[in-house]
């Protein structure tokens, strides 16, 4: 029979209800018997003794919050009588020994990825055209358009299909009564040409709100930003539309690529439409060279590779209860079999790391490593309270509405999809990955500025765990979707793509998924399976301009 709860970590003072529970109903939790006060929705908590006003409590075996007003055994906790508190933290010369998994069997395991002359490797072939500032926007969309259908690109388009359907009904005399109950049925209006460029993944068109006004450190970062994306080994090649006299100059872009790569080769054509003699030629120039560069970049093949060449980034968005007990556990599990494998794993969201501080500390190899999270992490945190808000404000009516009550709690489950291992280097904002392990990237926990910061850090696959279900993907990098709980799974087959939801209806163990979705990344990494994100054609990207964004 499934067990309806869970103490996460032994001496908890809060466990977590599996399945919906009620008022008047006995639990038994290490052989006492709990009579629950009240109903506990599944996801949610319960007090495992009595409370006074101002405890702290305790859940995954730290400081998750303090008690407003006294609360019974049995207990729900809720923001009406649980607020965030967390433990202090400081470096110290204890380290948590890490116990790596065994990897005998995994060895000599490869994938099909694209070898690039720098020796890194891509999971996918994209060409990049990109505005290195915002006035280029409508440019770089009217590239896409001379582009995307012509080449085969253009995804299938059911919403057009609907449009259309719609006109034609409108102007055959429908009502718009009649409109709203016709029966349309889902066809597919599209371009039906097959693509030209047979090994070219596709053509990412991006544009921002960056480049111009704000502050030069700005400027800096974002073209720091837009290297990481430039030298990215799913990226063949890249287009470039400036318009002259932006704060985020082509020398800065140029010197930020080589900090990243100093044998950059790869075919890189940069526009400063100030420079040409108008618009037109400038954008006719632009087509030639992308297109010519697009026939030099379809030349590349897949070949074996080992496994420790993947760089996978680690994100969560739309969590819930369920999310740091099965979908995040699985994504950790994974983490430190790749890290044992040789691979390299990228854990961002700087403020969902508010209450495991001192674990990520003791893990990390130095403490040369550790001052550096500490700096960074303390210099984020004093900008959030200086405007007036704070770590502990992360968790979304959303999180709070499905169990993550205290931003604690959130991150104690978020932190486990980056595993166990060591950490080996802390990232500033948006820089790229150089050592070996698990790198801590600080970033916002706004889901796209980070993954979108994780593919400029060099992730060349991105594991999503999601509670509630999120369709946000990124233009270069495949994004996998991992459900908490078989409900979201089963509801949004079109964006999620693993389920860990055996975890909590006890069908499977998290070892047992770990291993499955390791066999899923292989499959990504080799092009055998595309994400739902790929097939849906969502390509978010949103810098992050380093103000306050939790």
């Amino acid at each position: 029979m499934a067990a309806t709860i869970l103490e996460i970590s032994p001496g908890d003072d809060l466990i977590i209800a599996l399945r919906d529970l009620y008022k008047g109903q006995k639990v038994t939790l290490n052989g006492q018997s709990i009579l629950l006060h009240e109903n506990i929705p599944a996801k949610h908590q319960f007090a495992v003794r009595d409370f006074k006003k101002g405890e702290q409590v305790r859940m995954y075996g730290i400081v998750v919050g303090q008690i407003t007003r006294d609360v019974k055994k049995g207990a729900l906790l809720h923001p009406g009588n649980l607020i965030h508190s967390s433990q202090e933290y400081s470096y110290r010369s204890k380290r948590i020994k890490w116990q790596p998994p065994d990897i005998e069997s995994l060895k000599n395991i490869t994938f099909p990825g694209y070898l690039r002359k720098n020796c890194s490797v891509g999971t996918a072939n994209y060409w990049l055209v990109v505005p290195l500032v915002f006035c280029e926007n409508e440019n770089i969309k009217s590239l896409q358009d001379a582009f995307k259908q012509v080449l085969g690109y253009d995804k299938s388009d059911p919403y057009r299909h609907l449009v259309n359907s719609l006109v034609e009904l409108y102007q055959s005399g429908s009502t718009s009564e009649e409109l709203l109950r016709a029966e349309i049925n889902p066809g597919i209006y599209a371009d039906k040409r097959s693509r030209v460029f047979k090994h070219v993944d596709g053509i990412k068109f991006l544009t921002h709100e960056s480049g111009c006004g704000g502050t030069r450190r700005d400027a800096q970062s974002f073209c720091g930003l837009l290297a990481g994306y430039i030298v990215h080994p799913n990226v063949a090649g890249a287009t470039i539309l400036g318009l002259g006299c932006q704060n985020a100059t082509v020398s800065i872009l140029r010197q930020e690529i080589n900090k990243r790569q100093p044998d950059f080769s790869k075919p890189l054509f940069i526009f400063e439409q100030q420079q040409c003699s108008s618009e037109k030629e400038m954008l006719n120039e632009a087509i030639r060279k992308t297109f010519a560069g697009l026939v030099d970049a379809d030349k590349a093949r897949r070949s074996s590779v080992p496994v420790h060449k993947l760089t996978i980034g680690m994100e969560c968005g739309a969590s819930d209860g369920f999310s740091g007990i099965s979908a995040n556990p699985v994504v950790g599990k994974m983490a430190d079999i790749l890290v044992a494998c040789g691979g390299n794993v990228i854990l961002s969201e700087f403020p969902e790391f508010c209450g495991v501080e001192q674990s990520l500390i003791d893990r990390c190899v130095d403490k040369q490593t550790a001052d550096k999270f500490i700096h960074l992490y303390e210099e984020y945190a004093s900008r959030a309270r200086a405007d007036g808000s704070g770590f502990y404000m992360n968790p979304s009516p959303g999180n709070i509405r499905e169990g993550l009550i205290t931003d604690a709690i959130k991150s104690a489950g978020a932190a486990i999809k980056g595993g166990f291992s060591p950490v080996v280097d802390v990232l500033d904002y948006p820089l790229w990955v150089q050592k070996q392990g698990l790198n801590l990237l600080c970033t916002p926990g706004n889901d796209v500025e980070s993954t979108t910061g994780l593919a400029a850090a060099g992730a060349n696959l991105i594991l999503f765990s999601t509670g509630l279900g999120t369709p946000a993907g990124n233009p270069i990098v495949p994004v996998i979707k991992i459900a908490s709980n078989t409900t979201t799974a089963t509801k949004f087959p079109d964006i999620i793509d693993f389920d860990a939801g055996p975890v909590i209806d006890g069908s499977k163990s998290i070892t047992d998924l770990a291993d499955d979705l390791f066999a899923l990344v292989l499959k990504t990494a080799g092009g055998e399976y595309l994400t739902k994100a790929v097939l849906s054609g969502h390509d978010e990207f949103i810098p992050w301009k380093r103000d306050v964004s939790l």
